[in-house]
């Protein structure tokens, strides 16, 4: 990419495929913002760039700093594993602007490590609560499929082997110890409600 084309995409403004951040210093904000990105239709962030579209660039210490970033935030900050591009654009003024592509995740539905799912609504993003968009994620991988419907179980009814061996194929998790803290994760993922019962969407559907 070169200078007048990155000029003519930060013309046309953030929407759910452009975002623009003027720095980042947070891995786990930056993980949110690239696991949205791969639970949509993937996307672009340009970093040196103002909210109000001004290229103020970023120096060659902030872009060796961001790139140590991005690649921890992608390596480590995310469940599953997710590969990024960037490409560093020079400025007339000496600085420059790290152009970061996220793809369309192949591997649906992303994870921060904290469990949450992320989506892009226009320019922001949102963190997955309908069972319905659940469900459509994992359908794009063939993770569930849409003649099941929703049960009702306790937790009793949990198999611990298939869920932990579904938990570490999947997302690379571990299955929580404590019952509170699978409770998070199971409401995290849309699996149980957040009264604290559990409901499990037909998914015998995860496979």
């Amino acid at each position: 990419m070169d200078l007048l084309t990155l000029q003519s995409q930060i013309a046309l403004g953030e929407d759910s495929k452009r975002q623009f951040k003027r720095d980042m210093t947070n891995a786990d904000a930056l993980a949110a913002e690239m696991a949205a990105f791969s639970n949509s239709e993937g996307g672009v962030i340009y970093l040196g760039v103002e909210d109000n579209d001004k290229l103020t660039g970023l120096s060659l210490e902030d872009v060796a700093r961001l790139n140590q970033l991005i690649s921890n935030a992608a390596s480590q900050h995310i469940r599953s594993l997710i590969t990024v591009q960037t490409e560093n654009i020079a400025l007339d003024n000496g600085r420059l602007v790290i152009v970061l592509t996220i793809p369309k995740g192949l591997d649906k539905p992303y994870f921060d490590r904290n469990g949450i799912i992320w989506l892009k609504t226009g320019a922001d993003k949102r963190r997955v609560h309908s069972k319905e968009e659940l469900r459509r994620l994992f359908q794009s991988t063939d993770l569930v499929h849409a003649d099941e419907v929703p049960t009702i179980a306790s937790l009793d009814a949990l198999d611990p082997y298939s869920l932990t061996e579904f938990l570490q194929k999947t997302y690379s998790l571990e299955l929580p110890e404590k019952e509170a803290d699978l409770l998070r994760l199971l409401q995290n993922m849309n699996l149980a409600s957040n009264e604290g019962g559990f409901k499990f969407s037909g998914s015998a559907a995860i496979q």
